[in-house]
Formats: structure tokens, sequence, C-alpha cells
């Protein structure tokens, strides 16, 4: 996989600066999973990819419980009628894309462990919603949540970035 120059963005990611990289099928190979050079938006696409990846994935599993107190035979008169709204849910990832997530989520791992904050910064604006393709994170959010300036959040998550590409350089 090769860089990707930002005349190559789509339309509607300019705006929040989102890469999109396309997927050549080839296997990734090593616990790092990277197949090709690397560079910063390379990796914050599979990043963001992983976020969405896994925010589409259900919350509740299956469990040992009783399943006769969940069934719906009696419903209330709204519920029966079509007055609660529908509720759209993203499509369930396949296993290569839970693959690729597992990959790319273990690279928040290569920021070294006393840059704590730089992984928390990376991490929660990893996550993007898989329908409306929105950061659940803004830049203002995090720094509010941090007690920092939005634009120094800005800062640490591309160093947060650099430092991962250099690890992923550097495993290669």
């Amino acid at each position: 996989m090769s860089k990707i120059p930002l005349t190559e963005l789509k339309a509607d990611d300019k705006s929040r600066g989102r890469a999109h990289s396309p997927d050549d099928g080839q296997p990734l190979h090593g616990m790092v999973g990277v197949d090709g050079p690397v560079d910063a938006d390379y990796v914050i696409y599979r990043l963001e990819e992983a976020g969405a990846t896994l925010l589409a994935l259900s919350g509740t599993g299956w469990s040992t419980r009783m399943r006769s107190s969940s069934l719906e035979i009696v419903r209330t008169a709204l519920e029966a009628y079509g007055w609660e709204p529908a509720r759209i849910r993203p499509a369930v990832p396949s296993a290569d894309k839970i693959d690729r997530m597992d990959q790319a989520m273990a690279w928040i791992l290569l920021i070294p462990q006393d840059r704590f904050v730089l992984r928390r910064i990376v991490g929660a604006r990893s996550l993007v919603h898989p329908i409306t393709d929105r950061y659940l994170y803004p830049w203002r959010r995090i720094g509010c949540a941090l007690g920092a300036d939005h634009k120094a959040v800005q800062r640490w998550h591309a160093q947060g970035i650099a430092m991962m590409v250099r690890a992923l350089r550097s495993a290669d």
C-alpha cells in the first residue's frame, strides 16, 4: 500500500481530513499487521475503520439466562401500532473486518505506557459512528474531558500517531 496524497481523499472526507484507503486484498502479516509502507494517513484510516467496526459490533452477546422472560407476547398499545420509531442498526462486520480491527487497535499499545494520555486521545478519536461516519469524540469534547485546549489535543493526537508510525516502520 502506498502513501495516499490528499488529492485522493473522498469529497465527503476532505472536510474532516479523513483519508480513504483502498483495500488491496493482500493478507496482513505479523502481530503488527502492516501490508506496505506506513504513513500517518494510513494509520489514522485503519484506526477509524477499527473504531467503526468496534461500534458496529453488537453490545450484547449470547447469555445463559433464561430466554422465556424476553418473550414479547403482550405489548403496549404504543409498540403494537408502530408509534415507536425504528432503530437503524449498522451491518454486522465481517470476520475480516474484525481481524483488521484487532490488529489496528493493538497498534495503540505501541505508544509508550507512560504516555497514557496520548493513548486515550488516539483511542477516543478513533471511534467513528459506523452509520453517520461522524466522530464520537470531537476535538473540543476530548479537550474538555482532559482540561486542555482542543488545539493541544490535536497536537497530542499527531504525536501519538507519529509514535505509532515510527514503531510500525521499525517493525518492518
